[in-house]
């Protein structure tokens, strides 16, 4: 009689943890991904960043060459 009733405390606990395992992944919050409302616009400033350098250095060299005594 023993016997029977360890077997049948398992297999009540073994429910009850499946069970539980059950309810928990239940609750689990998700996580959900979706594409934006409006497009993504990336400004990059390259080009107009890049013509101010070179503008930069040109006048840069000709006032070296204009004036050597400078450095």
């Amino acid at each position: 009689m023993r016997n029977m009733d360890r077997m049948t405390n398992k297999k009540t606990v073994m429910a009850i943890l499946i069970l539980c395992g059950w309810a928990m992944t239940a609750c689990a919050p998700t996580v959900k991904v979706e594409t934006p409302q409006e497009p993504i616009t990336i400004n990059l400033n390259i080009r107009l960043d890049a013509d101010i350098r070179v503008k930069l250095e040109e006048e840069a060299k000709k006032d070296i060459a204009a004036n050597p005594g400078i450095f």
